[in-house]
């Protein structure tokens, strides 16, 4: 059944170093990608999820969204980072409507802040495979100052947030939506300028979930550090357009050992998901994220965790409008769309 345009939202993924766009349209010939696009921000406009400039972040928003000739102002966006925490927790078996009375008690003893800091909500996962008389719960917890930030940040571009969600359930839905016929556990990593989210992903539900403080940028920060550069011609640098500054096996040693360094974080996060109990492999990676395109990283990834590792195609699912879009634009910068495209197929009264 198609949703009436009053119910699509535009996807807007608010990332540290770029804004993403995407608009979707549900319609009798399916679900049709009518916009698609993305600008950079000045470094430092956003830190560890904190908005530090937001008339900047609000005006690459509105400038993007003008480029594209979007006027849908309802949107879902999404957080991540230290301030939100994710936890798969058993409690009585109970009706939504009583859990949502006692969600606040529940959770008490997983939130590492004061409960009166902290927006709340659950998804009933279903009947604990322990227990009869319990059910596995997902918890969600972020901070209220964070969510208020967003907010206040769209209100100044002028638009008005429907939804927000989180980072690693918007890449959990185009898992959903574009490997329909995937079955068994798989690890959806997503790494892009400062963060890496981790979403251990079983039967299409989370089952262990991370965020790292670590991106593409400690390779940036790095040449910039050792050849006393600024960022921005590091950054340059880093992308291959100024090869002659600086000695290329030296990038390469300095792109290496950051790149080993992610494989080895995404290592830890597996060993500590086999460590609780887990009794089936994960069978495929599926990589996403500007970072996740830095050569030889899914290489390197897939020798040291000896599991298959691919790149996220977050379009498969959808129709692209080519008269608005170029398919060789979102080929190049699929990985970069996939939390973005997630947003995008969010509607006006989800959960």
């Amino acid at each position: 059944m198609a949703f009436s345009k009053k119910d699509q939202l535009i996807g807007l993924d608010i990332g540290s170093r770029a804004i993403k766009v995407g608009e979707v349209h549900d319609t009798k010939r399916g679900r049709i990608l009518q916009k698609f696009g993305m600008v950079d921000l000045p470094q430092n406009s956003i830190v560890e999820g904190r908005i530090k400039e937001p008339s900047v972040v609000a005006d690459a928003i509105k400038g993007l969204m003008s480029d594209l000739k979007i006027t849908e102002q309802n949107v879902a966006t999404s957080v991540a980072g230290y301030s939100v925490i994710i936890k798969r927790i058993t409690v009585g078996k109970q009706t939504e409507e009583e859990l949502h009375e006692n969600i606040r008690y529940e959770a008490e003893q997983y939130i590492p802040f004061d409960l009166a800091d902290v927006n709340i909500d659950f998804h009933i996962i279903g009947e604990s495979e322990l227990n009869p008389n319990q059910m596995n719960v997902m918890l969600v917890a972020a901070k209220t100052d964070i969510i208020n930030e967003y907010i206040d940040l769209l209100d100044m571009a002028g638009l008005h947030p429907c939804v927000i969600d989180i980072d690693v359930f918007a890449l959990e839905r185009v898992f959903e939506e574009n490997y329909l016929n995937e079955e068994g556990t798989v690890g959806l990593i997503d790494i892009g300028a400062n963060k890496m989210n981790i979403n251990i992903v079983k039967g299409y539900m989370s089952a262990f979930t991370r965020d790292v403080n670590i991106g593409g940028e400690q390779i940036t920060r790095e040449i910039a550090t050792r050849f006393d550069t600024s960022f921005e011609d590091a950054e340059g640098i880093k992308l291959g357009r100024d090869k002659e500054k600086v000695p290329e096996e030296d990038v390469r040693e300095i792109v290496y050992s950051a790149i080993s360094s992610w494989g080895a974080e995404i290592r830890r996060a597996f060993d500590f998901y086999y460590s609780t109990g887990s009794d089936e492999d994960i069978g495929r990676i599926v990589l996403s994220g500007g970072a996740s395109q830095t050569e030889g990283f899914s290489e390197l990834l897939s020798a040291e965790t000896s599991i298959d590792v691919q790149m996220c195609s977050p379009f498969l699912s959808v129709k692209i409008n080519e008269k608005q879009i170029e398919a060789d634009y979102l080929e190049k910068i699929a990985p970069q769309g996939a939390i973005c495209m997630g947003l995008a197929s969010r509607r006006v009264h989800d959960k």
